[in-house]
């Protein structure tokens, strides 16, 4: 499912695509108020139109020039993504400055990168080293997501995570190094409301606090029935 949307925008005409990454800005960008704004004002916007300029040169062997202009790309917007990345239809990648997306990662649709996100490599391996991200897949700030490692779709990453595994479809992940937990209510849909995401070992942890609790409550009552 993830390769098919992957190569879904093959289809679409350039300027097409890009109205579809304004229309994308405003469905999650609420700041937002005109398309002469977003056109102007939004380097995450830029970025992805560049990328994908880039991304085609890359796919026709031209290496140098392709890497020239995502170059210019980092220097004018400070998200580095390298030519060879595939980026699905409406990415969104709100502000951005200090994102850094690999050679061989992919991202799928209706997936959401803020500020300081790595998509990144382990080791000096050839061939695929960089994450695969599925669909409506939510990244916060300064995660850090690294090797060959795939993320399920409709997960959200917390920020300041470091993930090194594979996530399932519908899960959470906070921590370092990130823990992964199956949400109670996957949605299908984009959700962006990523500062309500629980932490794992916190659960666990109020979890035996309860249970330390009523075992005291247990004891207290067996010391009154003794006296």
């Amino acid at each position: 499912m993830i390769k098919r949307s992957l190569n879904g925008d093959k289809t679409m005409g350039f300027f097409k695509t890009i109205k579809e990454d304004i229309r994308t800005v405003f469905e999650r960008d609420p700041a937002a108020k005109s398309t002469l704004e977003v056109l102007l004002c939004y380097p995450g916007l830029h970025c992805i139109i560049m990328h994908r300029v880039a991304h085609f040169l890359y796919r026709k062997k031209r290496y140098v020039l392709a890497r020239f202009i995502s170059h210019i790309i980092r220097f004018l917007t400070g998200i580095e993504i390298h030519p060879g990345a595939v980026i699905g239809r409406r990415v969104f990648i709100d502000h951005g400055h200090g994102t850094v997306i690999g050679e061989t990662a992919e991202i799928g649709d209706d997936v959401t990168i803020y500020q300081g996100v790595t998509l990144g490599g382990t080791g000096k391996e050839k061939g695929k080293r960089h994450p695969t991200i599925g669909n409506n897949v939510v990244i916060s700030t300064d995660a850090q997501v690294l090797g060959a490692i795939v993320i399920g779709d409709n997960s959200k990453i917390g920020a300041g995570s470091v993930v090194l595994q594979d996530v399932p479809p519908n899960c959470t992940v906070v921590g370092i190094p990130g823990r992964v937990k199956v949400r109670r209510d996957p949605t299908t849909g984009i959700d962006l409301e990523h500062n309500k995401l629980s932490d794992p070992m916190a659960d666990i942890i109020n979890d035996l606090n309860a249970r330390i609790s009523k075992l005291e409550e247990e004891i207290e009552k067996l010391k009154g029935n003794n006296k």
